[in-house]
């Protein structure tokens, strides 16, 4: 899910070496957590602020450590009233990436919902908010923010490919069917791509063609999620062949 990490405001009129320690702290919370945890709190304590809390919110979405993330996050967006929209929004959109993440789909289509009234267009808030609204099975609601999306920029395969799985949760087969082919056509090795794809075909009954699809994906994303759930399917379909 999307998690923009951007400077906040108050960073604007800091020397440049805070800048630096804020952007170093950052990298850190996303590449090594546990290092950038320690690092941020220690920054807090010597009066690093807003940056500070950010840095550590974010770390310990790196931790697993979701709700508290979320919450911290939360409370950030709140204490940054005099930020503007962009970033607000931004601090928000982490929020939901973190409900997300925990799985309280209600509280991330909350910040989701509240980073889109001052970010409306916000093609990544818009994506992110349909898979909070999947993840609940409100797969309508999930397509109308997908439709947004792709109205804007028809070329978004991962916008078209999340559209094709809504699609085919509510049994609207040949959309979905479309918007997979759609997504193929522009990003043919992306993993989500292939596995939906895969799933199309197998229900348009090309089973040839939803075994190479699948088959692809695991050469090119063999240890990825993407790659165990082909993996399933197509035992599945050996099974029925059987």
């Amino acid at each position: 899910m999307f998690l923009l990490i951007l400077l906040l405001p108050a960073l604007a009129l800091a020397a440049d070496s805070d800048n630096r320690q804020y952007e170093n702290c950052m990298r850190l919370a996303r590449t090594d957590p546990d290092q950038g945890f320690e690092v941020a709190l220690a920054w807090q304590d010597l009066g690093g602020g807003q940056a500070a809390q950010h840095c550590v919110a974010v770390a310990m979405i790196g931790l697993n450590q979701f709700v508290q993330a979320a919450e911290r996050l939360e409370s950030l967006a709140a204490a940054m009233l005099p930020a503007s929209d962009a970033h607000r929004s931004a601090v928000l959109g982490q929020a939901g990436t973190a409900w997300f993440s925990a799985e309280k789909y209600d509280r991330a289509y909350a910040a989701q919902s509240a980073a889109l009234k001052l970010t409306p267009d916000d093609p990544e808030l818009l994506v992110d908010r349909a898979m909070t609204l999947a993840g609940a099975k409100n797969y309508w609601e999930a397509i109308d923010d997908l439709n947004r999306v792709i109205d804007a920029n028809p070329n978004r395969y991962d916008a078209l490919i999340l559209r094709a799985s809504a699609y085919r949760f509510v049994d609207a087969l040949p959309l979905a069917r479309e918007d997979a082919a759609a997504a193929y056509r522009l990003a043919p090795d992306r993993p989500d791509v292939l596995l939906e794809y895969g799933i199309q075909l197998r229900l348009a009954d090309d089973r040839n063609g939803a075994r190479q699809a699948w088959l692809r994906l695991i050469q090119l994303h063999d240890g990825t999620p993407a790659s165990d759930a082909a993996r399933r399917n197509l035992e599945l379909l050996d099974v029925k062949a059987d």
